[in-house]
């Protein structure tokens, strides 16, 4: 199993800040890995760190194989990056700057240009200037910039920020192609989960800076499962009872007030049993789908314990 990037113990600190704490994540070759957790979560860091753009405080990372900087460097070549959007000249066309950036990079053949802009859907608006890109058409171009060289992992930090549905659903859809036809591999961190349970084979959930899990697609969809939302007249009341006579309950109440019992091993009647015989009126009981969104708030709170 061919690993493309693993981090092995890898901190981050800023003064006291503690950004990362001890992290082990591992990236297979072909894989689509979504990179899930709230502001500040330490998502941005840990990208930055595989691009060189930030060095770990203890731990290391293996990129490409290779351990040392020096080596790294030379094989982030082989790497396309957005985590922070590119300055964009703003005089300058799409076309333009696309071909500054490949002078840059050193590409050669002017075509490329063409070829990746028709790829993002750009070409047809490549004479728009830099300062007339809405974030939508700047977070394309930053793409395209990226897949320049058509390197072999693909690094996004919010890619799909200020796109339109429509925007949204192409952008996806490119990402799907380019790892299945190219087999790209691909690193995404994203706050939007229902599009990364769309995308991803492999996540990991990281909470102030710390790794709550890591997880295939496969593992993930097996252990969402179903759950019962419950809304009921006394929350604090029931979810007291729930953890007296319901072993090994995995409850979250959420802002408002409502009640997900995951993977529920009593039939439904025997949750609204407990809710009469105690004197709590229930509002709603229904069975549903766990999302990656319920799975992500249920795994932070239990990592708080």
């Amino acid at each position: 199993m061919e690993y493309l990037v693993e981090a092995r113990n890898l901190s981050k600190r800023y003064g006291s800040f503690v950004a990362l704490k001890k992290v082990n994540i591992s990236i297979k070759k072909g894989d689509i890995y979504g990179l899930i957790g709230d502001n500040g979560a330490g998502k941005t860091t840990f990208l930055k760190m595989i691009c060189g753009q930030s060095f770990p405080s203890e731990g290391e990372i293996t990129l490409f194989g290779a351990h040392q900087q020096g080596e790294q460097e030379k094989r982030r070549k082989r790497t396309g990056v957005i985590v922070e959007l590119p300055g964009f000249y703003p005089q300058l066309t799409i076309a333009q700057n696309m071909e500054y950036y490949r002078i840059q990079k050193g590409i050669p053949g002017k075509g490329v240009v063409e070829k990746v802009l028709k790829t993002t859907g750009l070409w047809e608006v490549r004479k728009k200037k830099g300062k007339a890109l809405s974030l939508g058409m700047k977070q394309r171009l930053g793409l395209a910039i990226a897949l320049m060289g058509e390197p072999e992992l693909l690094i996004l930090d919010e890619p799909i920020n200020g796109l339109d549905p429509s925007g949204i659903i192409e952008m996806r859809n490119l990402l799907k192609k380019l790892n299945q036809e190219k087999n790209m591999t691909i690193i995404i961190s994203s706050h939007i989960l229902s599009e990364l349970e769309q995308l991803a084979t492999m996540y990991g959930f990281l909470d102030k800076g710390q790794l709550l899990e890591e997880i295939s697609a496969s593992n993930l969809h097996e252990k969402c499962g179903n759950y019962l939302e419950i809304v009921v007249s006394d929350t604090e009341k029931y979810t007291a009872l729930l953890e007296k006579h319901i072993k090994k309950v995995q409850y979250l109440v959420l802002p408002d007030k409502t009640i997900h019992i995951f993977q529920p091993e009593q039939e439904i009647e025997k949750y609204s049993q407990l809710a009469s015989e105690n004197g709590i009126g229930i509002r709603t009981i229904m069975l549903k789908q766990k999302t990656l969104e319920d799975y992500y708030m249920n795994l932070k709170k239990e990592g708080r314990k």
